[in-house]
């Protein structure tokens, strides 16, 4: 068998399945869950439901959700371990990439981790994108493939590779041409049109101005924000400074140091970056191109009513982590 007719008689088994995707959600991850929704459908699941942690704030992924009428439910509202069925989507360990504590009984990623034993695994680490994946199941079960469904993978392919410029597989673009006579272009325009939050713009002006160089790599901090997604739209942004392959934004946000990394230098392994700089603070790690973080401030510091002295402080200590896992020094 196959490994789409794997999946299709796993799901075959099962009269309900909770597809949960990792803590705020792209849309890699959230047309995959509705790739994999309408697989379990064809299949005869009685009930799917998709569900998800943290938040969707960035302004695109928002757009993405409500455009496209994807029917999402927050983890804290949906009993995930009554499902018959669990599926992990664009990840593949539980309480990694996602605040659901249980164990799956289907993976499907494309990032380099071994998940757990499992009914059914699919984690294909020299594929692009998740959905290029769920592309190769749909078409070989021949399942129908509605605008919807077709506009939301088009745009998570588009997407994942950052418009098809960071290191695309030549399976992201055939999957991409499969799926485009379906898909609605003028949705998609609007989806690339979504205006930014002012809070979103603020934070990314400030990473801009607070940016410190350092050979090609560079920190910038994003202050104090309620917008989660802004960190990473300010890395991929400097990333385009002349000269930087690697970066790092870090912000409070609540009760947390959040941070986001991006690379593009090939020795530079942003994940375990992370983790030598700030594992034993933090939940923090990542992939090879693009990593992330949180560590609560009360590692940092006393609770402090001066947000801009909590920074300086904060932003020191971070700053140095960060050069000294990458082996950089002092430029004084």
């Amino acid at each position: 068998m196959t490994r789409a007719a794997d999946l299709a008689a796993v799901l075959e088994s099962a009269e309900s399945l909770a597809i949960v995707c990792h803590d705020n959600p792209d849309p890699d991850c959230l047309a995959s869950a509705l790739a994999l929704e309408a697989i379990a459908l064809e299949a005869g699941t009685d009930e799917v439901t998709i569900t998800y942690g943290g938040e969707i704030s960035h302004q695109q992924n928002r757009a993405f959700v409500n455009m496209l009428a994807i029917d999402l439910s927050h983890v804290s509202s949906v009993a995930v371990e009554d499902h018959e069925c669990i599926a992990f989507v664009d990840h593949t360990r539980s309480g990694a990439n996602t605040e659901v504590d249980v164990e799956p009984a289907i993976v499907i990623d494309h990032h380099p981790d071994d998940p757990d034993d499992v009914a059914f695994a699919d984690v294909r680490t020299d594929y692009g994108a998740t959905a290029t994946i769920f592309v190769e199941y749909l078409t070989e079960l021949e399942v129908e493939l509605t605008t919807r469904l077709a506009s939301a993978l088009l745009f998570a392919l588009h997407r994942e590779r950052l418009d098809f410029v960071r290191e695309p597989t030549r399976r992201e673009y055939e999957a991409a041409l499969s799926v485009y006579p379906e898909a609605d272009l003028e949705t998609l325009e609007q989806l690339y049109g979504s205006a930014f939050s002012p809070g979103t713009l603020d934070a990314i002006g400030r990473a801009i101005a607070t940016r410190e160089r350092r050979g090609s790599s560079l920190v910038a901090s994003a202050g104090k924000t309620s917008e989660t997604d802004a960190l990473p739209q300010a890395a991929d942004y400097l990333l385009n400074l002349e000269g930087v392959d690697t970066v790092l934004v870090y912000g409070i946000i609540d009760d947390a140091i959040r941070m986001s990394g991006r690379s593009i230098d090939p020795r530079v392994h942003m994940g375990e970056t992370l983790e030598d700089g700030y594992g034993e603070f933090g939940e923090v790690g990542g992939h090879h191109d693009m990593g992330g973080g949180r560590i609560e401030l009360g590692l940092f510091a006393d609770e402090s009513d001066d947000t801009a002295a909590l920074l300086e402080f904060v932003g020191g200590r971070l700053t140095r982590r960060f050069f000294d896992a990458l082996n950089l020094e002092s430029e004084e």
